[in-house]
């Protein structure tokens, strides 16, 4: 399943179109779409490693010679992320909810054999879960 990540561009200088628009991002991945209003634009990506690596170099790039403004876009109706964690010991439910509740809030976690399933409300939560708990040891 493919998560859709909208990312917010500012600042756009008035020469700017969307197909470079397009081109700059697609350099780190897959860009489902782009729009331009006015002197921002929305930049939809479907891959949230891509485009957190895109937001990251692409902030304050020159375009034109104005620095834009790349950010992650904090939608109201950002749905809820069903995360699968591999390699977690039976009965660390507990441990890991706890593990995954320092990032936002977790609204379901079960372990299924060897791996766990954790429901996260908000995407932007999931993420910066799933970037600082990768490589963890869950052992009860």
């Amino acid at each position: 399943s493919l998560t859709m990540v909208k990312i917010f561009v500012g600042n756009l200088p008035r020469e700017a179109d969307q197909d470079e628009i397009k081109a700059l991002f697609t350099e780190y991945g897959t860009v489902t779409e782009c729009a331009i209003i006015k002197n921002y634009a929305f930049v939809h990506m479907d891959d949230r490693k891509a485009a957190t690596k895109a937001i990251k170099n692409l902030h304050l790039y020159k375009l034109h010679g104005t620095p834009i403004n790349v950010e992650a876009s904090h939608g109201k109706n950002q749905g809820s992320v069903k995360l699968h964690v591999a390699n977690v010991e039976k009965g660390a439910d507990d441990e890991l909810r706890a593990l995954f509740e320092e990032y936002g809030t977790v609204t379901e976690c079960a372990v299924v054999k060897n791996f766990a399933f954790v429901h996260m409300s908000n995407s932007d939560e999931a993420m910066d879960a799933i970037k600082g708990l990768d490589n963890t040891e869950f052992q009860g």
